[in-house]
């Protein structure tokens, strides 16, 4: 019986993707990159906190805590938890049993972990493509799960995993306020090297919640077909998005140092404030599918652009960690310890914007994916041509 509809494992096409996802991933990049850029002048430049020095630095922190700090990882991994739940449904609905699409996921959840210990170690301490790789691996099962007892799960690990975070996060700014500048780069990798077997764990236990309310949302195709559900993300951006701000004003309160509680009130404050994140990581990606469902076809430069990084948010994410890795640390050019909060966030936002500059070179210059995307593919689904004829021998399709 012949299937000549039966794609060949890979990527989705460009022509075919729908819009929000990668409008989402491009403009979340800005979120990151902008609270990287403001979080460094501390992780590596040897300041005690931030530098609120004048309204201007003082509405820079303020800004980040109610509307980006802990608010784009949650969009991102639950953007990573659709996108693999994506993969699992196309590979199923091409009739490929249930043991063949878990290897797959494992798979591209190996070379995940794979690309980003050597980003981790190599270049930024931050690396979360590691966290998402381990994640493919140790829940690629929940695919097959109810929708009860995925929520279920997701609830309990968004709840527990943010009050351990929030614990070990508090004891571990007291550390950084006392800590220096690290002023070579040998002491930078063995900083990133003693942080792994630390930082991972903690990445992963708030990040399962987000991911598997990603997998709940692929689904029902929430950001591929937003018209079918307006009502449902009109509610979420107008409940997820106002929440994280007014649940957030705590701990704003403390990073402009207005308020200033005791230890066990900042771990609570923070607690709440990554809880509210949930649903303001949410809220945004709602927001940016009903953007994309009111702008239909319609594709303006600034659009085309967003969306092309969005499609090489792997590379544009490693791009941004390179050009910390430059403008940062005291033993390359040291910005760190110079910038104020507001020039940080500058920063962030140019080094943004060059990346999308560059995407969309990409595009124009025909080159579907960034290479760090290409690598995966090819990682994780072989030569195309082999994997094009092991399909059609798999599916009976005439060569």
């Amino acid at each position: 019986m012949s299937t000549p509809s039966s794609p060949a494992p890979g990527a989705v096409p460009a022509a075919r993707r729908s819009l929000a996802p990668d409008l989402a991933r491009g403009f979340m990049l800005l979120v990151i990159a902008t609270v990287h850029a403001h979080m460094f002048r501390i992780a590596v430049g040897g300041n005690a906190g931030y530098s609120l020095d004048g309204p201007l630095d003082t509405a820079a922190t303020a800004a980040m805590a109610l509307f980006a700090e802990n608010r784009g990882y949650p969009m991102f991994a639950a953007l990573f938890g659709y996108g693999l739940a994506q993969i699992a449904l196309r590979r199923t609905a091409e009739g490929r049993e249930w043991p063949w699409v878990r290897r797959l996921l494992r798979r591209r959840g190996r070379w995940l972990v794979a690309i980003g210990l050597a980003h981790g170690i190599l270049i930024f301490f931050g690396d979360i493509i590691a966290v998402y790789g381990l994640i493919a691996l140790l829940f690629a099962g929940v695919m097959r799960w109810t929708d009860r007892r995925l929520l279920a799960t997701a609830a309990a690990w968004g709840s527990v995993g943010t009050l351990v975070y929030s614990a070990v996060n508090s004891l571990a700014m007291d550390a950084a306020a006392e800590g220096g500048t690290v002023a070579s780069p040998i002491g930078d990798l063995v900083m990133r090297v003693a942080m792994l077997p630390f930082f991972l764990p903690l990445l992963i236990i708030i990040s399962v919640f987000p991911f598997m309310a990603g997998v709940w949302a692929a689904r029902r195709r929430l950001l591929e077909e937003p018209e079918r559900h307006r009502a449902f993300l009109t509610r979420l951006a107008a409940v997820g998005i106002p929440a994280a701000v007014v649940g957030g004003v705590p701990y704003m309160l403390t990073t402009v140092e207005v308020w200033q509680p005791a230890a066990p009130v900042v771990a609570g404050v923070f607690w709440l404030h990554m809880l509210v994140g949930y649903a303001g990581g949410f809220g945004y990606a709602a927001l940016i599918a009903l953007i994309a469902l009111r702008l239909g076809a319609r594709r303006g430069p600034v659009v085309t652009a967003l969306a092309a990084t969005g499609q090489r948010s792997m590379t544009s994410y490693l791009l941004q960690s390179v050009a910390w890795l430059v403008l940062m640390p005291a033993y390359t050019l040291g910005l760190a310890a110079e910038l104020g909060d507001a020039a940080a966030v500058g920063i962030g936002a140019a080094v943004w914007l060059a990346t999308v500059v560059l995407a969309d070179l990409m595009r124009r210059a025909g080159f579907k994916q960034g290479p760090a995307e290409w690598f995966l593919r090819r990682m994780t689904y072989g030569d195309p041509a082999k994997a094009r004829k092991e399909t059609k021998e798999d599916t009976g399709a005439p060569a």
